[in-house]
């Protein structure tokens, strides 16, 4: 089979490797479509490996076909399905097991359904899991337009909550809008700072991290829970502690990458349970911002890189996905 690798040049090529020999417990995936993640390019420069037996190329999402599965396994040959991945994910196979797959919500498409696991399954465990959001709560989600905030905005307003969120244009403004947020902040000509005081939030859902966690934190409702998932805007910030204790707020680090296979396969099950039916039901949709060849990742790359993206950007690896 193909697969994209990396070299010391951080150039990518499509090189033919060996095929994934499954092992227990493991299906076997033809992939049709893998995703594009933040996290893909911090790999490709050196900087988040993968977890231990995952493949060394990239790639946290993907859909595909069923080639084989355990015996007794919820699974068989040729189910349409999608999964989350520890890497691996720019290929033509992957093993993956069977607990992180899930089936492909009805009525989408390989691309669309590709497009789903990695950012919904962070949506929903720090949204629901981590933050036990409620309905009439306000949430503060961080780049509204990237594919996990698209995912974010609309979990969070079928959880019956009031949505604040930012952007860096006024094209993007428009489409969070067009998706429930509440409130959007264009983060380059917007003060953040007082439209926080001026609608204290329970939930913060934060990407960026840097000083802006710092200055901000503080500004939480009574009881608020800040989670951070990503640090795009720097590892650093100063924090006061006397707001902590004051309000009762709790600072929450999470990723979903290194979790164990069984915890990620209890965030996808409850994922399927309660959010699937809503995609299902149109309530909730995938937006794809653009498609590439998966020979072409170099420019799926590089709309990332220039922060371009209202959605998800989608590598092709079968023809007519």
């Amino acid at each position: 089979m193909y697969a994209m690798l990396v070299d010391e040049n951080r150039s990518m090529h499509w090189t033919e490797v060996a095929d994934p020999i499954p092992k227990k417990g493991e299906i076997l995936l033809e992939i049709h479509a893998a995703a594009l993640n933040r996290a893909d390019l911090l790999q490709r420069a050196g900087k988040y490996p993968p977890p231990p037996g995952w493949p060394e190329w990239m790639g946290l999402e993907a859909a595909g076909i069923v080639l084989s599965a355990p015996a007794g396994s919820r699974w068989k040959a040729g189910d349409k399905v999608c999964a989350l991945l520890g890497g691996g994910g720019y290929a033509e196979k992957i093993a993956v097991p069977e607990e992180m797959v899930m089936p492909i919500p009805a009525g989408l498409s390989m691309t669309e359904g590709a497009s789903l696991p990695e950012t919904f399954a962070t949506a929903y465990l720090n949204l629901v899991l981590e933050a036990g959001v409620s309905a009439g709560e306000t949430v503060f989600i961080q780049a509204g337009a990237s594919g996990l905030g698209i995912a974010a905005i609309q979990i969070a307003k079928v959880l019956g909550t009031r949505v604040v969120t930012t952007v860096s244009s006024t094209e993007k403004a428009e489409a969070v809008r067009a998706l429930g947020a509440d409130i959007v902040v264009n983060r380059k000509t917007d003060d953040l700072g007082r439209i926080l005081d001026e609608n204290p939030v329970d939930v913060v859902l934060d990407c960026v991290g840097g000083t802006g966690l710092g200055k901000h934190l503080e500004k939480l409702a009574p009881g608020g829970r800040w989670i951070l998932v990503s640090t795009l805007g720097g590892e650093h910030a100063e924090i006061a502690l006397r707001p902590i204790l004051k309000r009762g707020l709790r600072l929450i680090g999470s990723t979903l990458r290194s979790r164990p296979t069984a915890m990620k396969g209890r965030i996808l099950s409850a994922l399927t349970e309660r959010i699937w039916p809503e995609i299902e039901a149109g309530r909730i949709r995938p937006v794809i911002c653009r498609t590439f060849p998966v020979q072409a990742a170099e420019e799926a790359h590089a709309v990332l890189e220039r922060g371009e993206n209202i959605g998800k950007v989608v590598l092709t690896v079968r023809t007519g996905e």
